[in-house]
């Protein structure tokens, strides 16, 4: 690999993550991608999905989430050094099949359904 080709890769590989991710949320009108530099997707000011540097992470329940490490040898979402507990890190061929990952989604957006709305910042 030159060298030229390591610097222009990695952006040319998060803009087609964010395309996929982009991909995934259309599989669900209800739900609205926000952010420009940071996608994410949020309910009642609860964040359950998101994609950072060209990783995605999704909010899963407890029992779903240990289930979803365990399946796809995956970890828990790491970011800016902190671990987001209820996150997991979407392994990046997982991020390339819509139809299997749509089912998390929408389990995370049902997830974020029963956490306690919180109060948004809008001016």
């Amino acid at each position: 690999m030159t060298a030229q080709k390591k610097k222009t890769a990695p952006d040319a590989n998060i803009a087609g993550r964010v395309a996929l991710y982009d991909k995934l949320i259309a599989t669900y009108p209800d739900i609205e991608r926000k952010g420009a530099a940071n996608p994410y997707t949020s309910l009642n000011g609860n964040m359950f999905s998101l994609l950072h540097e060209g990783e995605m992470a999704l909010r899963l329940p407890e029992g779903e989430r240990e289930l979803f490490l365990k399946k796809y040898k995956t970890k828990l979402y790491e970011a800016y050094g902190a671990v987001m507990k209820e996150y997991v890190a979407v392994p990046e061929k997982l991020l390339g099949n819509t139809k299997e990952l749509s089912k998390y989604l929408a389990m995370s957006y049902e997830y974020a359904k029963t956490l306690k709305p919180k109060a948004t910042k809008k001016h």
